[in-house]
């Protein structure tokens, strides 16, 4: 005779002394497994008298059952203590100071926050676009015409949907700002551009920050007293500046901005090819039918821009000679910025 009783009263002793989940699956398949307790108890019906067998089959159910309750009661159990103590292990306080950080931003990304805060403290705002744009924004409402060799493609990355390419500057989100909002305008936009240059001192992306005014009384004395002023706080000192007649289609009167060579302090060395004078940035009146084209009436608004490559800044800022240090994740280059 199976005392069934007796079975039960194991398996609970067995049961409480459970702590782990390894420990629960190994009593499991001890009496649910297919070699189990319970397996055997039903192979043995037929050796049961036929009158017996019945009542003997009703109570193997009964212990499955029992066992299959308690085992999925001491599971839960199991699981509920397994996660207080990983919550234990993974609790952090937040109040506790922070270990010593041994990483340090990115170059580029020390020089470009640089400048951001220089044009924000001067009363600029902020505006981003797409680095996907439209051919349209890109060149058509820039005044840049059809046969520029911009547009060629061997300098622009052209995408396979027609009209689309990777912005080959930040001027794009200056027409989507005129387009959105009406005079005065105010911004900076930073950000990736792409065109297909490739040594030392160029790179197939790099990061540019352009500027923006548009208002009443903009002019190139104003224009030119922003970028002064900026150039000085940048490299914090008052270094010579000056403007070189130049040619952009968005812009008429164009400038180059020249500045004191900072290496060398104008005696001439091999970075400003020994004139003393290093190029940063170009800038201009905005030409009159980009602003047309945008919706601005140019009989009562008139606006001056400006754009900078900010890798040029940085190998200026820092002193690094070759624009390529910056994207090979050098750990040597990039720990001189810890």
């Amino acid at each position: 005779m199976v005392d069934f009783e007796k079975i039960k009263e194991e398996l609970r002793s067995l049961l409480s002394s459970v702590k782990t989940s390894k420990e629960l699956q190994e009593i499991r398949s001890k009496y649910l497994g297919s070699k189990g307790v319970i397996k055997e108890l039903l192979k043995k019906i037929k050796e049961i008298p036929q009158e017996e067998r019945r009542e003997f089959g009703k109570k193997v159910n009964q212990l499955k059952e029992f066992a299959e309750q308690l085992f999925k009661e001491k599971e839960e159990e199991i699981k509920k203590v397994e996660l207080e103590e990983k919550l234990k292990k993974e609790w952090i306080d937040l109040t506790v100071p922070p270990p010593k950080v041994l990483g340090s931003l990115h170059p580029i990304t020390i020089t470009l926050e640089r400048i951001v805060e220089i044009f924000k403290s001067m009363g600029f705002e902020v505006e981003e676009g797409p680095e996907i744009e439209l051919e349209e924004y890109n060149f058509d409402m820039l005044n840049i015409p059809k046969e520029h060799p911009a547009r060629d493609m061997q300098d622009t990355f052209y995408v396979n949907k027609p009209g689309y390419l990777l912005r080959t500057h930040t001027s794009p989100v200056q027409i989507r700002t005129m387009l959105k909002k009406k005079p005065p305008i105010q911004i900076i936009a930073p950000g990736k551009v792409y065109r297909r240059d490739d040594d030392p001192t160029h790179s197939p992306m790099f990061h540019q920050v352009e500027g923006l005014v548009v208002n009443e009384y903009a002019n190139f004395r104003h224009m030119k007293y922003v970028i002064e002023e900026f150039l000085r706080k940048f490299f914090e000192t008052d270094m010579p500046v000056r403007f070189r007649t130049s040619y952009f289609p968005f812009t008429e009167p164009s400038a180059e901005v020249d500045i004191g060579c900072v290496i060398c302090k104008q005696e001439g060395c091999r970075v400003c090819k020994h004139t003393g004078w290093l190029e940063v940035m170009g800038c201009g009146m905005v030409h009159p039918q980009v602003l047309e084209n945008c919706g601005i009436d140019t009989e009562f608004y008139q606006g001056f821009a400006f754009g900078m490559g900010v890798e040029r800044l940085a190998m200026l800022l820092f002193g690094i000679d070759n624009i390529k240090l910056f994207y090979e994740n050098d750990l040597r280059f990039l720990k001189q910025f810890f």
